[in-house]
């Protein structure tokens, strides 16, 4: 039932720390999720440093997935969305053949508060990975729910197709994505519908199988069965998979199925030739230099 467990390793991004799963050196992605952040919990007070917030960068080949359980993040990309993201939206931006933005902590500079969410790269499918880029914020009325009948499970599909729901967000390839609280006691089940599958503690402790699992850690499943949740203490967890789209090449901010498309997007950023958000366009990341070089991803 269980393939393998990933525990999130620590990065510091210049102003606090998220916790990478994906990609994995044994297993790079799951359906197409080829990028997972778990970002926080942290508690900010008012007025901290600029430091935190993700200046004007680059992507091509993917759709980012901002999913938040608490605070706020300014979103401003180069097709001209500006966007707070709040709780319980979800948040696609598609790069497509290109897009920037920048992820700006405005709202918890004025005022303070935790931060915690989830962040994602979905690779799109071959056929869609040069297509325009856009940006679409989901409110909670465009994700369905559930609550089981004790009280002790509630579920919204964030993205994708499940449990006999849709998401109201538009996918380019076969997958889900699931938000679930269990509280202590409480069961559910990841049904066997999609050969590529991992569930993400966020929060909390959960059995399968026997064994225990808790916050920042990814278990990773066998295809052919369901799977059985029980909450050891109150949890939080993310179903996410899919059907795969294939080997994937990684690069700092791009992903591609082709090497050659990361190196003219390399060079593209370099050369200045991808706009920049209008309204955000005083500065931005460069390209690392040296860039390490790019790694097949299935």
């Amino acid at each position: 039932m269980i393939e393998l467990v990933i525990d999130q390793r620590r990065k510091d991004l210049g102003g606090f720390e998220v916790g990478r799963v994906l990609p994995f050196h044994s297993h790079r992605m799951v359906g197409p999720f080829v990028f997972f952040d778990h970002m926080g919990p942290v508690e900010f007070q008012a007025g901290f440093g600029r430091n935190v917030d993700v200046r004007p960068h680059p992507h091509i080949g993917l759709s980012t997935v901002t999913y938040l359980f608490d605070g706020h993040i300014t979103h401003r990309d180069s097709v001209g969305a500006i966007q707070e993201i709040n709780p319980g939206e979800v948040n696609w931006m598609t790069a497509g053949k290109g897009i920037t933005h920048s992820e700006r902590f405005e709202t918890l500079r004025a005022n303070g508060g935790k931060m915690h969410g989830i962040q994602a790269w979905v690779a799109l499918p071959t056929e869609h990975e040069e297509t325009d880029p856009s940006f679409a914020n989901h409110l909670p009325a465009d994700l369905p729910t559930y609550e089981s009948p004790d009280g002790k499970l509630w579920s919204r599909l964030v993205a994708g197709k499940g449990w006999g729901a849709e998401a109201k967000v538009k996918t380019l390839s076969p997958m889900f994505y699931c938000h679930w609280n269990l509280k202590a006691g409480g069961r559910a089940e990841l049904p066997a519908e999609y050969p590529e599958r991992a569930a993400y503690v966020a929060e909390g402790v959960v059995e399968v199988d026997g064994r225990e699992f808790h916050a920042g850690q990814m278990i990773v499943f066998k295809p052919g069965e369901p799977v059985l949740f029980t909450a050891v203490r109150d949890a939080i967890v993310m179903l996410l998979g899919g059907e795969p789209v294939g080997p994937r090449f990684i690069e700092w901010n791009f992903v591609s199925s082709s090497k050659e498309r990361l190196e003219q997007a390399k060079a593209d950023w370099r050369a200045g030739r991808m706009k920049l958000p209008d309204a955000d366009h005083a500065e931005f990341i460069p390209l690392p230099e040296p860039a390490p070089p790019a790694n097949p991803m299935s």
